[in-house]
């Protein structure tokens, strides 16, 4: 008789750490909700390799008042983000970088009037869960969100991430000095673990450093259609 218990498994996915989030305590009451000009033109002063790097992104901030990235106010002109004291500010880095990035800490940011003091960060390690969410993917005013999607769909094949099921979702428009750019949000589900991770480091499409292309994990795209779903 031969008997063995042990069951055959994979190998368990370890996410590598060249790649992270370093989220800043902040302290700042109100930022426009219309900001990714004045936060990248901030950071880009202090940080200036910010630009440089491949991998590297600056997360807009988002409040109470954003929910789940799903809504935001409309009138992104006038209207202002209040933010609590559990709001954190994220940039996108290499891990080479850390130590060259919390140099940000103690630093004052004028973004449009309101100040914002940079405090203590700490390092978020990229997830492996099979839905992404990104709120600004850039995008033309022209194509419509079949389209959208359908050219969302080449960039992520490029990148050897096979696309299985997306969601795309409403629409911004960001104010720069040389014209407005255009985003939607985007879910991506049901990825392997490697595929969500090179997403992470990897983005889609331009602007990193104004916010856009970078992916957070989320839920799942069943949370999202539910109405009342958190």
């Amino acid at each position: 008789m031969y008997w063995n218990d042990q069951k055959d498994s994979k190998e368990e996915y370890v996410v590598p750490d060249d790649v992270i989030d370093l989220a800043f305590r902040i302290a700042c009451p109100t930022i426009p909700v219309d900001h990714a000009h004045a936060l990248s033109s901030a950071l880009l002063d202090k940080l200036p390799w910010l630009a440089e790097e491949d991998r590297a992104g600056i997360h807009l901030v988002h409040g109470a008042t954003s929910g789940n990235g799903w809504f935001r106010p409309e009138d992104t002109g006038n209207e202002l983000l209040h933010l609590s004291k559990r709001t954190r500010m994220r940039l996108r880095i290499p891990a080479s970088r850390l130590e060259d990035a919390r140099a940000l800490t103690g630093q004052k940011l004028d973004i449009e009037g309101h100040s914002l003091e940079v405090g203590k960060a700490e390092v978020c390690q990229l997830s492996s869960l099979p839905t992404l969410f990104s709120r600004y993917v850039v995008t033309s005013e022209a194509l419509d969100e079949m389209q959208f999607l359908e050219l969302a769909a080449e960039e992520l094949k490029a990148l050897d991430i096979p696309c299985r099921k997306m969601l795309g979702g409403i629409t911004h428009r960001m104010n720069f000095p040389a014209g407005p750019v255009f985003t939607r949000s985007l879910m991506v589900a049901e990825l392997q673990p490697e595929q969500s991770v090179r997403l992470q480091q990897l983005g889609l499409g331009e602007g990193r450093t104004i916010g856009c292309g970078l992916f957070l994990p989320h839920k799942g795209i069943a949370a999202v259609k539910e109405p009342d779903g958190e």
